[in-house]
């Protein structure tokens, strides 16, 4: 129903610049919100930014992230994005895009996986 596949990941040291792309298809894609979470070996899925509203104007920021990252979506290229500034180690990780349930609460907040996910894409930062 819904394809994702993300790209952007690398290696950065410590307080520098990733953009993350999310390339988003399939025919129920625009039923869905769409958001972005991280997972660390070992650790468990981290909501980290996030859209629930159709409108795209209402947005989840992890407090861990707030005010470094950026999520934005461009409707018409089918593309979510999401800017990572000040990288940090502890940003290291394993970053997907998700499609969930539109409303409150967020679904990347409490189901980060959401209904629809990509394969990831490694973001390592050095110290």
């Amino acid at each position: 129903l819904v394809q994702l596949v993300e790209s952007g990941g690398g290696s950065v040291q410590a307080g520098g610049s990733l953009n993350l792309t999310c390339t988003i298809s399939g025919r129920a894609a625009s039923t869905f919100c769409m958001g972005w979470f991280r997972q660390a070996p070992g650790k468990e899925r981290e909501g980290v930014a996030g859209f629930y509203h159709d409108n795209n104007l209402a947005t989840y920021y992890a407090d861990s992230i707030k005010g470094r990252f950026t999520i934005s979506q461009d409707t018409a290229k089918n593309t979510l994005y999401l800017q990572m500034n000040r990288l940090k180690p502890e940003d290291t990780a394993m970053y997907y895009c998700a499609a969930g349930a539109c409303g409150e609460p967020p679904f990347i907040a409490t189901k980060p996986g959401g209904s629809f996910r990509g394969q990831g894409t490694q973001v390592t930062v050095s110290s």
